[in-house]
C-alpha cells in the first residue's frame, strides 16, 4: 500500500531499514532489492532473538535471499561483514577504513564541527562528526554509486548535509560555550561509539558528562553494560529514566548501577527524573565541556505506564541554556 502510494506520487527510489524482526516475521517477502547494505551488528534485540548467534543468523537471511541482479554492500571492518555476504548471489562490494576495498575511507581530521576525509582518491569535508559517521558516509557513497551515481556527484551532496535529528546532534545556544549533543544511542555499541568519538575530539581539560538511561520492558542484559561503558568513557555520569514503560524506573536504574565498576562509582549519580538529570548535567558543566544526552535522540515523548507525554531532550537543553 505504501509503495503504491509512493509510486503514484512519482518516487523513484525507496530507502528502508530492514529490521531483524521484519526478516524473521517474513514481512519483507515479495520485495526485490536492488541494493542491500550491511553496516554493523551489535548487542540489540536479544529480548526477541535470545542470543547473538540467532540475531546474526536472521540478519544474514536478508543477504542470502538477494537476487543475482542485486548489489550487496558490506563493511568488512565489522567482524561479521564477510559472514553476511558469504552465501549471497548478489554482486558484492566492500568498504573499509583500513583495507584495500572498493570504497576506502580515511579520517584526516575531526572536530566538534565535522569530518575531513579521504574517500578513495578524493578529499572532502563533512558537517557531521565521528568515526561511525565516517562509516555511514561510506555506506551512502557505495549505495549511491551502485545506483548509477558517480563519486563526483555524490560527494558535493554529502558535504552539504547536517547530522540527522537526534543523531550526534549538536545543540547550540548563543552565549553558551558548552558542546551539548543529543544522540539516539540506546545500545552498548552505539553508546561506546559516540563516547569514543567525543573523547577523540575533546582537548585539554574538557570534561565529558553523560546523561543516559535504558528502556523498560526491553532487553535487561544491556543495562549494566551501558552503565559500565558510560562510567568508563565519561568524566561524570548521570543515570536516569529513558522510556520506563511499565517498569519501575528505580528498578531499571538499579540494574544499570550493577554494571558500574567500583573504581568509577564516585563519578556516577542516579536521578530518576530525566529533565532534572539534564539540568544537573548543565550545572556541572564548565565552559568548553561536553554534555551527551543519550538514548532518546529524535523522540518527542517519554512513555510511562502506557502513556506518552511530551518530552524532547533537545528542547529541554535549549530551555535550560536560555535560562542560565
Amino acid at each position: 500500500m505504501i509503495f503504491a502510494k509512493m509510486l503514484e506520487a512519482g518516487c523513484e527510489y525507496v530507502f528502508m531499514e530492514v529490521s531483524s524482526h521484519a526478516i524473521d516475521q517474513r514481512r519483507i517477502e515479495g520485495i526485490e532489492y536492488d541494493v542491500a547494505a550491511f553496516t554493523n551488528i551489535s548487542h540489540d534485540h536479544l529480548d526477541y532473538h535470545g542470543d547473538m548467534k540467532e540475531y546474526i543468523r536472521v540478519k544474514k537471511l536478508f543477504f542470502d535471499n538477494l537476487e543475482k541482479s542485486a548489489v550487496a554492500i558490506t563493511n568488512v571492518d565489522d567482524k561479521n561483514g564477510l559472514v553476511m555476504v558469504q552465501n549471497t548471489k548478489a554482486d558484492i562490494r566492500k568498504y573499509s577504513m583500513f583495507k584495500i576495498v572498493d570504497y576506502k575511507g580515511k579520517i584526516l581530521d575531526q572536530s566538534f564541527e565535522g569530518l575531513h576525509m579521504k574517500i578513495n582518491d578524493q578529499e572532502a569535508y563533512f558537517r557531521i562528526s565521528g568515526a561511525y559517521n565516517a562509516y555511514n558516509l561510506l555506506t551512502v557513497i557505495a549505495s549511491a554509486t551502485a545506483l548509477g551515481q558517480s563519486l563526483d556527484q555524490v560527494l558535493p551532496a554529502l558535504t552539504a548535509i547536517d547530522s540527522a535529528e537526534g543523531r550526534m546532534e549538536l545543540v547550540r545556544v548563543e552565549g553558551v560555550n558548552i558542546h551539548a549533543y543529543v544522540d539516539y544511542a540506546h545500545t552498548p555499541d552505539a553508546l561506546e561509539n559516540v563516547l569514543k568519538t567525543l573523547a577523540a575530539m575533546k582537548k585539554g581539560d574538557q570534561k565529558i558528562i553523560t546523561v543516559v538511561g535504558a528502556g523498560g520492558d526491553r532487553d535487561k542484559k544491556k543495562r549494566p553494560v551501558m552503565a559500565k561503558l558510560a562510567a568508563l568513557l565519561s568524566d561524570q555520569v548521570i543515570l536516569t529514566s529513558d522510556n520506563p514503560r511499565t517498569e519501575d524506573p528505580n528498578d531499571i536504574l538499579q540494574d544499570m548501577v550493577q554494571g558500574v565498576q567500583k573504581e568509577f562509582e564516585s563519578k556516577v549519580l542516579t536521578i530518576v527524573d530525566r529533565k532534572q538529570a539534564i539540568k544537573t548535567a548543565t550545572m556541572i558543566a564548565n565552559d568548553g565541556d561536553v554534555i551527551l544526552v543519550a538514548g532518546k535522540g529524535h523522540e518527542k515523548y517519554q512513555e510511562i505506564n502506557g502513556v506518552k507525554t511530551p518530552f524532547d531532550d533537545k528542547k529541554i537543553l535549549i530551555e535550560i541554556f536560555q535560562n542560565r
